[in-house]
């Protein structure tokens, strides 16, 4: 827990000097971005008093790590805002607070990773396994040829592909958003494709490495002394196998489940998705600096937790965790 407070304390850091500290060192001042190259100067020395651009960075620093606790309070002049906790300041193109936006767009890039993680994890540990039993035969080449596929192919091929043939030629899908409490029916149908798009590269890869550990931890020397013993193969392999062969699978899915929910931007943009994804896009086209150091902010926190969980989990499925 020490390490993930710290490691979000250095990448907290790293992000504040790469968005407020370096662009002054390149001669490129942040209240710019906020008012526009059409102004005067009063407006800029305004906007740049308003946001606490001409304190020392130590001091800009205290008070972006103070906001994100207890809020902060904007003033310019006689005009004071409060923003509330926690607070990423406001959007340099909308003037609004970029908490809101970032709580509106975060249930979409939750569900979207949460359903395409159901349907990789047992789609491609559930391949990578029957591949493995069954090594050499049609399945495991057909299924390889597939998982290849899935890992080369781009987000935005697949995505674009079956828009085009499952929605716009078949009329099977509609893919027009729909917020889960406003009709759960529409927004589970826009949700489909992109779980299925999405699932279908990591559970490429996922097959792969579980194919690939389950072939080598079947040839260890406790697999055939459970065997020796008269074992069922499916005790064997349910008991055994699988547990060692989650633990890689385990490693993996921090990592990607971590860095998905951070924003999964292609298939976001591909399906005009309204989530964390699609809000960096459009925040980096507009140089809008707070609305991108919030959405990587927050996709820093969900990797260090993903990760967190992941090394909780270890001590559940492999026992060898424990005892060290």
């Amino acid at each position: 827990m020490f390490a993930v407070i710290m490691m979000l304390l250095v990448v907290t850091l790293t992000t504040f000097v790469i968005f407020f500290v370096l662009p002054k060192w390149a001669g490129q001042d942040p209240a710019l971005l906020f008012v526009g190259k059409q102004t005067d100067p009063a407006s800029i020395e305004g906007i740049r008093e308003k946001l606490g651009l001409a304190d020392p960075v130590l001091v800009q620093f205290w008070h972006f790590v103070q906001a994100l606790f207890v809020g902060r309070e904007y003033s310019s002049g006689t005009d004071v805002t409060q923003c509330a906790a926690p607070c990423f300041g406001y959007s340099f193109r909308t003037e609004q607070e970029v908490w809101p936006q970032l709580t509106e767009a975060l249930p979409v890039t939750l569900s979207l990773a949460a359903g395409a993680c159901l349907l990789w994890v047992v789609g491609g540990v559930a391949a990578g396994v029957v591949s493995a039993l069954r090594r050499g035969s049609l399945w495991d080449r057909m299924a390889m040829t597939i998982a290849l596929a899935g890992v080369s192919l781009p987000i935005y091929f697949t995505g674009l592909l079956s828009l085009a043939i499952f929605s716009f030629q078949l009329g099977w899908i509609d893919g027009e958003f729909a917020a889960f409490g406003d009709d759960p029916g529409q927004w589970f149908q826009s949700m489909l494709l992109p779980w299925i798009t999405l699932a279908f590269l990591y559970a490429a890869m996922y097959a792969r490495l579980t194919r690939a550990s389950m072939l080598e931890i079947l040839g260890e020397d406790y697999i055939r002394t459970a065997r020796a013993k008269g074992l069922t193969e499916r005790v064997v392999i349910s008991k055994h196998a699988m547990r060692s062969t989650w633990t890689p699978v385990l490693t993996l899915l921090g990592l990607d489940l971590g860095a998905l929910l951070g924003g999964a931007i292609l298939t976001e943009s591909t399906y005009n998705l309204p989530g964390l994804g699609r809000l960096a896009v459009d925040a980096i086209a507009q140089k809008d600096l707070p609305v991108i150091l919030g959405v990587t902010l927050i996709a820093a926190l969900f990797i260090c937790v993903a990760n967190l969980l992941v090394d909780m989990l270890y001590a559940v499925i492999d026992p060898r965790v424990r005892l060290g």
